[in-house]
């Protein structure tokens, strides 16, 4: 007979939310008085934008992340819509480029300025025409580069090519005309090649975007869904919405079966809506409600009870949208895991939130940093729409590291390494040339041999603290991938420490060269 502890061990257990200072916030902020049920905000490591208020059209402010404190009024708008704008996003693989959608029917591509606005911008890049009524979503691709999705109340969800050179579309690639009401959520899985919507209608769909075709549909009499999300790599999708009750609810589904919900739980009797927002990299769920200041969040499992609830973070102050930041602009110094801005329209004010591990070290903490997406495409708009899949490109958080293949191909030979700056400052003092030739990898047996012959301070084969040649083998494509970065820090070690040795060996050949010399002299 096992034992089963009541509690549930996680890393995550004591993750908590941090409102930033004053001084930290973004003041005076004229934000949006619209009632629809969008984020109004979109975030990247360079700029925040917000959907403000705009007399005879529909406007969006720009502002640089590092610009905070108050605002002056007469700030630069991006106001070329001539409806309110609903939606607004940023390219996932530019940050200086941005989607927005309005009632004007319209969607507009925008490039921003790398300096800070010093006039409005009214002249959009590209602008797509083809929807009938205004246009309320927009959603990147999560891999292929210039692929736009966006979602009208004509009930139709258009795929944008915008890779052409022309500067207004009026034919998209693709249109899905699967709904018979308005779409209210779209949310892609990993790799881009399955979406997901929740509609008016109050169903759920999983569709093949470039077929056209529903794949799963779904609902439930006792769950009247608003948002939906995929939940990575797990197979399965969230949403939240409201009971017949009108309670505010969530639901977890298997995305292979919408028959019936594997989870449903009422949250509380509120009637502002709730966002779902997943972090595939530390498979933790928030859950955040408009109209008031709080923020839920759970940690998701493959297995029963899939949803395990962590925190709450509560704040007097009402939100009526939310933006977050990209996982490469947070900082790992301070073991943020996630950053949420809240718009507080009732002052005029945008607040980070930053979610936190207590951590006592201030070294790079490597087990609450996966390897998270880049902002690099790993399929090109042609590639995707001919039907391949690939999954996004990956890279480490730690300071200076490069971006890894979504699958990495482990090479048999290693490529040739130039000299560090250490080595041929020492190689002009001693009047040296160290060349270097490429070296086969060596299996685990033979490095073991190697580090056995090292001295004892130099033995420890540790990378990311722990020892990549003893661990149990991967199983899933990320522990792969985990294990590859580790395995290339550990050759980089290695390579830069025989080049070392080398050099030293040439220098005391090339001393005891000059002393042979000065003794027969």
């Amino acid at each position: 007979m096992s034992w089963h502890p009541q509690y549930r061990s996680s890393k995550f257990r004591h993750v908590y939310g941090k409102a930033a200072s004053k001084d930290k916030c973004y003041d005076c902020v004229p934000i949006t008085h619209n009632i629809n049920d969008n984020h109004f905000c979109a975030v990247n490591p360079s700029f925040i934008a917000v959907v403000t208020e705009c007399v005879g059209g529909g406007a969006f402010l720009v502002i640089p992340i590092k610009q905070t404190g108050k605002l002056d009024p007469h700030y630069p708008k991006v106001c070329g819509h001539k409806g309110n704008v609903l939606d607004i996003k940023w390219n996932p693989f530019n940050d200086f480029v941005i989607a927005s959608c309005s009632e004007d029917a319209t969607v507009k591509i925008w490039d921003i300025p790398n300096q800070l606005l010093k006039r409005n911008i009214t002249t959009p890049k590209k602008e797509l025409l083809g929807h009938a009524r205004r246009v309320g979503l927009i959603e990147w691709h999560p891999t292929a580069d210039n692929i736009l999705f966006s979602s009208g109340y004509d009930y139709k969800i258009m795929i944008w090519n915008l890779g052409v050179m022309d500067t207004v579309i009026s034919n998209p690639v693709k249109i899905l005309d699967a709904h018979k009401d308005v779409v209210l959520s779209m949310s892609f899985n990993t790799d881009g090649s399955l979406l997901a919507t929740a509609c008016r209608d109050r169903k759920i769909r999983v569709i093949d975007p470039r077929a056209g075709t529903v794949l799963q549909e779904g609902s439930y009499k006792s769950h009247r869904v608003n948002k939906v999300s995929f939940l990575g790599n797990m197979k399965m999708l969230f949403s939240t919405g409201t009971s017949r009750w009108n309670n505010r609810q969530i639901a977890l589904w298997d995305q292979n079966d919408l028959s019936v919900p594997l989870l449903e739980e009422d949250l509380d009797g509120s009637s502002g809506l709730l966002f779902p927002v997943y972090d595939s990299d530390t498979h933790m769920l928030y859950v955040v409600g408009k109209g008031d200041g709080n923020i839920r969040y759970y940690e998701i499992s493959p297995e029963k009870p899939y949803l395990n609830y962590l925190m709450e973070y509560h704040s007097h102050l009402p939100q009526k949208g939310i933006g977050m930041m990209p996982k490469r602009g947070l900082d790992v110094a301070a073991c943020e895991i996630f950053r949420f801005y809240k718009l507080i329209p009732t002052k005029s004010l945008i607040e980070p939130i930053s979610m936190i591990v207590p951590r006592r070290s201030e070294s790079y903490q490597a087990d609450i940093y996966p390897l998270t997406a880049a902002a690099q495409p790993s399929l090109t708009a042609e590639e995707w729409l001919t039907g391949i899949n690939k999954g996004p490109l990956f890279v480490s958080l730690r300071p200076g590291s490069e971006a890894v293949k979504s699958l990495p191909q482990f090479p048999d030979q290693e490529p040739v390494t130039e000299a560090t700056d250490l080595s041929q400052q020492q190689e002009e003092q001693g009047r040296i040339s160290v060349e270097q030739k490429p070296r086969e990898m060596e299996c685990s047996r033979k490095r073991l041999k190697v580090e056995e012959s090292l001295p004892e301070n130099q033995q420890t084969c540790l990378s990311n603290g722990f020892d990549i040649f003893q661990c149990p083998p991967p199983k899933t494509e990320s522990e792969l991938l985990q294990m590859y970065y580790r395995q290339q820090e550990e050759i980089r070690r290695l390579r830069e420490l025989v080049i070392q040795r080398d050099i030293q060996i040439k220098q005391l050949s090339l001393e005891l060269r000059n002393l042979c010399t000065d003794i027969d002299d």
